[in-house]
């Protein structure tokens, strides 16, 4: 019985699985938080999504396949700022129509190639073909994003909640909203490989949003997203073995849950606090 239980740790691709799932599940956890406290769910999506012609450009042109992805995520993201604070249009419109058409532009260029890159590994990920190149690049941005997140996180948290006394209290704004979206693109780099770039938003956005039901304070919340989200993926990974299903889609599929759970405890927090006022 113990035997089959630990089968899974006995296979080098799947040691590989969860050692990369441990590795991003800190920056894309940390990040979740400031994207949900700025209403930012959005932008993750936009340039999750966006970051497909950029790959697909830097595979014509022989570049690693990251720094193409890097240099569309950072287009996308300046351009929709930039849309957003000159015109008349609301932001949540401009990213989708941003996102829409880099997305539509990179499918446009891949079925115009012949290529020997997959594109499902590119969309959904490839996280039991990991290597140990995708490992050390994910650990290589993992460690500065998480670095630079958990060191000006109350200089981050009060921008993203109120940008106005952020600026009034004399910190760099531009500085701070430009760097959260560099810090954004690269964290989608890092999952690249493991995810894919459409499962990519559910990690920014899942362990933020189950840690700000659960908790009050955003220091907490830091740390209860990044146990939230290094928990489910690798208990997502782990049950893929067994349910002979993809790792990617069922650590979704488990965050997903997770998120119904700290959902109905929050509302019957509710229901119970306003009984006992009633009362």
């Amino acid at each position: 019985m113990i035997e089959q239980l630990l089968m899974p740790f006995q296979f080098p691709f799947m040691q590989k699985a969860f050692l990369i799932v441990a590795i991003v599940s800190v920056p894309t956890a940390l990040l979740s938080c400031f994207l949900v406290l700025k209403g930012w769910a959005l932008m993750g999506d936009a340039v999750s999504h966006a970051v497909l012609p950029g790959v697909v450009i830097a595979y014509i042109a022989g570049f690693p396949l990251i720094i193409g992805a890097f240099a569309a995520g950072m287009v996308t993201a300046l351009a929709t700022g930039y849309l957003s604070e000159n015109s008349r249009v609301k932001q949540d419109t401009v990213m989708g129509v941003v996102f829409s058409g880099m997305f539509g532009l990179g499918i446009v260029i891949y079925t115009s190639i012949t290529s020997d890159v997959h594109l499902d590994h590119i969309l959904f990920g490839n996280m039991l073909g990991v290597g140990a190149n995708d490992l050390k690049t994910a650990l290589w941005i993992a460690i500065p994003v998480s670095a630079v997140l958990l060191l000006k996180w109350k200089d981050l948290m009060l921008h993203a909640f109120d940008p106005a006394q952020a600026r009034a209290s004399g910190l760099p704004v531009a500085m701070l909203h430009y760097g959260l979206l560099t810090v954004l693109s690269l964290t989608i780099v890092a999952t690249m490989t493991s995810t894919g770039l459409i499962l990519a938003v559910g990690l920014l956005i899942a362990p933020g949003a189950i840690a700000f039901l659960l908790t009050r304070s955003f220091g907490r919340m830091l740390g209860l997203s990044v146990v939230i989200c290094m928990g489910s993926m690798l208990a997502g990974v782990y049950a893929s073995f067994f349910l002979d299903s993809a790792p990617a889609p069922t650590i979704i599929l488990i965050l997903t849950a997770v998120f119904l759970v700290a959902f109905t405890r929050r509302i019957l927090q509710q229901r119970r606090a306003t009984g006992t006022t009633a009362a």
